[in-house]
């Protein structure tokens, strides 16, 4: 049955019909039809819901400081604050509580937003209704390719992620791997634009830098449907793919280098250990060269100390010289002389205490180091 079939007819023909979907197709809008985006609440809606529902029950007092942050880790969708609020009136867990346990990578999320949380009657379970429009992919000829692109853009940040990652060999190859065919990047374009039309990523060809954009909690919710011996492949291609459209030169291209960080974050947060199998993977390195590269101090020292501190405890002491080196660098730039000194003193191959050396000279990379680290500099 077609649309107009559908559709009720009124004896006046003043009437009106309101049909919910989550499809983007302009069939939708054809035959004088208008098309009405309802969005998520903003960040003071989902706030005002939390502290209301909760208040509402008397239990104000799970509403602390952290609501405004679980109301933003919950992509203030209205669904997932319906049922975050019942959770927590339920078990008597307060914001920061239920924050604590949401951000747990372990936790499913039917564990945290369970069906009997419906209170506000939108009648499916929430992952169902995330990954309702997955199946429905399924029927075009994309739709084997859409999955894998979806997968891969889960591990991004849900805020933007670049066009020109979605035409790199790094991701082609990965998509032919996964399917029969090699493919072509006018096929990975059109997976896109099908998880686009379907509501489960933004797509938006005239921002190169956030092209697309993904819910959170879709991600979450597709990335605990990977079975577990695809998730590294899935997490490593991720990364091959940033560290291709990396440039050579982070303060020519700020806005690229900015956004390549943030999805750079997002996918050390979701791929656990994948990106430190066997080494460290190249684009840690390039991220924290482009915090150096950029003059942002305070990150860049926080970065570093992280992947020193990361190192020791996932390679072993040996595996840390680059990290260390960085470290280094940054005290040095930065104007910390002393700092770099004691790292440098510490740590070198050399030291014995007394022959150790005095200053910071350039030495070339350390074997275990990316190749394009010498670009930016080792101790």
């Amino acid at each position: 049955m077609t649309w107009s079939e559908r559709t009720p007819t009124s004896q006046r023909g003043t009437g009106w019909a309101l049909a919910t979907t989550r499809l983007k197709d302009p069939r939708l809008t054809g035959g004088g039809r208008a098309r009405i985006d309802v969005d998520v609440y903003t960040p003071a809606e989902a706030t005002s819901y939390l502290t209301a529902r909760l208040t509402h029950d008397h239990k104000a007092h799970l509403a602390d400081h952290r609501t405004p942050a679980l109301a933003e880790a919950l992509g203030y969708l209205p669904l997932a604050l319906g049922h975050a609020a019942a959770y927590m009136l339920r078990e008597n867990a307060s914001c920061s509580t239920y924050l604590e346990r949401f951000t747990n990578r372990a936790t499913h999320l039917d564990e945290l937003l369970p069906h009997w949380a419906d209170t506000e009657r939108y009648g499916r379970q929430i992952t169902t209704t995330l990954l309702l429009a997955l199946d429905a992919t399924d029927q075009d000829p994309h739709g084997p390719l859409a999955r894998t692109t979806l997968r891969i853009s889960t591990y991004l940040d849900p805020a933007g992620q670049p066009a020109a990652l979605w035409n790199t060999t790094a991701f082609l190859t990965y998509l032919t791997q996964q399917h029969p065919a090699a493919v072509m990047g006018d096929e990975a374009g059109a997976a896109l634009r099908l998880l686009d039309r379907y509501g489960l990523i933004t797509y938006d060809s005239a921002d190169s830098l956030r092209t697309v954009r993904i819910h959170a909690l879709t991600a979450r919710a597709v990335r605990q449907t990977i079975p577990q011996e695809q998730q590294p492949a899935t997490a490593v291609t991720a990364a091959d793919a940033l560290v291709e459209i990396w440039p050579d030169t982070d303060h020519t291209q700020r806005e690229l280098a900015a956004t390549l960080r943030t999805n750079t974050d997002s996918l050390t947060t979701h791929a656990g250990e994948s990106l430190w199998t066997p080494d460290a993977h190249p684009v840690l390195y390039s991220a924290g060269a482009s915090l150096l590269n950029t003059h942002l101090h305070n990150a860049a020292s926080t970065y570093w100390e992280h992947m020193v501190a990361e190192c020791e405890l996932l390679l072993g002491n040996e595996h840390s010289h680059t990290s260390r080196s960085n470290l280094a660098n940054f005290y040095w730039q930065a104007g910390h002389t002393n700092d770099a000194i004691k790292i440098k003193e510490h740590y070198s191959p050399t030291a014995n205490g007394s022959s150790a050396t005095n200053t910071p000279t350039p030495s070339p990379p350390a074997p275990t180091s990316p190749p394009a680290i010498g670009r930016w500099g080792v101790w």
